[in-house]
């Protein structure tokens, strides 16, 4: 029977040797992060630890060996009741101060103003602009400044600030790097964003810290900090011995699930590939929702679009009492009074709007 937590020891001695990278970060924003948790820790024991030890006193002091003095009687005392109070109340005023400050001060869309302690942004300095988008079950990050692009595999200058811009495919997924900053999420059809920094040149793991499916174990990548010697001959090997063009049909095959994908670099990425993915228009003849946004900030198609709605055969009725109906084809006021003609002058008003282009202008 003794044996028994001896063994249950035994096997907490592997985890030695696992990493404290969140405790020891090498980016500013995972610094002030663990600086966060750590005061918050603190303030926190400041309340465990008394309960614990009182715990262990009272046990001894009123044990049946102990002549304590017994009082049936005793119902009150002022100054343990302001002790018991008092002490938890200022702790939770000072971690709530705490965390309401560091929280506004670290939200991921907020622009760095320091490089580290007492290095503050020079104000000419810009952003590295870097698109991540999720997918199953891999990464790609997209250089809009250089336009290349790369498949589970991130590489950044240190002490240059770096602005992430993050959404995802299909499903939800989170992009967490500990050496770098905190979670932060990836959802289909929106945009996050993070801004951090690198401080020390070295080899991280980022990984997805969200759940996606089948292949979210291997869902990981290597991020690189380089100075910025190494970072411009990282970027010119990309542009040598990268594949071809990261187009629309070559994203469309990277986009189909795949597991524990090598790293992969692209020399050459389509500019309105980030805008498309977020939009959820890549594909030939998706209209895009900013395009949607925009024809509904227009008044929308008007009447005259419900002309292309057919019935959805084999469907029950709904409960409205009717069968439902689907779009056929979009199409503006334009295109339906060239198709169905004085039908269509019936319902055109108000008059023709121009259907918005790829890039969300009419």
């Amino acid at each position: 029977m003794r044996r028994a937590p001896i063994s249950a020891l035994l096997l907490l001695v592997p985890l030695a040797g696992c990493g404290t990278v969140v405790l020891s970060p090498s980016g500013d924003i995972a610094a002030q992060q663990r600086d966060l948790l750590m005061l918050a820790t603190l303030f926190m024991l400041l309340i465990v630890v008394p309960v614990m030890g009182l715990t262990a006193f009272f046990a001894w002091r009123y044990s049946e060996k102990r002549s304590a003095r017994y009082d049936p009687d005793w119902r009150h005392s002022t100054g343990l009741e302001l002790v018991i109070w008092a002490a938890p109340l200022m702790i939770i005023i000072c971690i709530g101060a705490i965390t309401w400050t560091g929280t506004h001060l670290l939200d991921p869309f907020r622009p760095l103003e320091r490089l580290g302690e007492r290095r503050p942004v020079a104000e000419d300095v810009e952003p590295l602009e870097i698109q991540a988008v999720a997918l199953d079950w891999k990464w790609l990050f997209i250089y809009p400044k250089y336009g290349i692009a790369a498949v589970n595999e991130l590489a950044v200058p240190v002490d240059t600030p770096v602005r992430f811009h993050l959404t995802a495919q299909s499903v939800m997924n989170a992009f967490y790097v500990p050496a770098l900053a905190g979670m932060i999420y990836a959802m289909p059809g929106m945009e996050s964003r993070l801004n951090a920094v690198m401080n020390v040149p070295g080899e991280y793991e980022g990984f997805s810290s969200n759940y996606s499916g089948a292949g979210f174990s291997g869902m990981r990548f290597r991020l690189h900090g380089l100075d910025q010697d190494d970072f411009a001959g990282w970027l010119a090997r990309t542009r040598t011995e990268g594949e071809g063009t990261l187009d629309r049909p070559r994203y469309l095959e990277l986009a189909k699930p795949s597991e524990n994908v090598p790293p992969l670099r692209f020399r050459d990425s389509d500019p309105e590939l980030f805008r498309r993915i977020v939009n959820r228009c890549v594909e030939e003849g998706r209209l895009c929702i900013d395009q949607m946004a925009m024809l509904d900030s227009l008044g929308g198609t008007g009447p005259a679009g419900t002309l292309n709605l057919v019935p959805a055969e084999g469907r029950r009725a709904s409960a409205l009492g009717h069968a439902p109906f689907y779009v056929a084809d979009f199409c503006t006021p334009a295109d339906s009074l060239a198709r169905y003609g004085s039908d269509a002058l019936v319902l055109l008003d108000p008059p023709p709007r121009p259907l918005p282009r790829d890039d969300g202008t009419l």
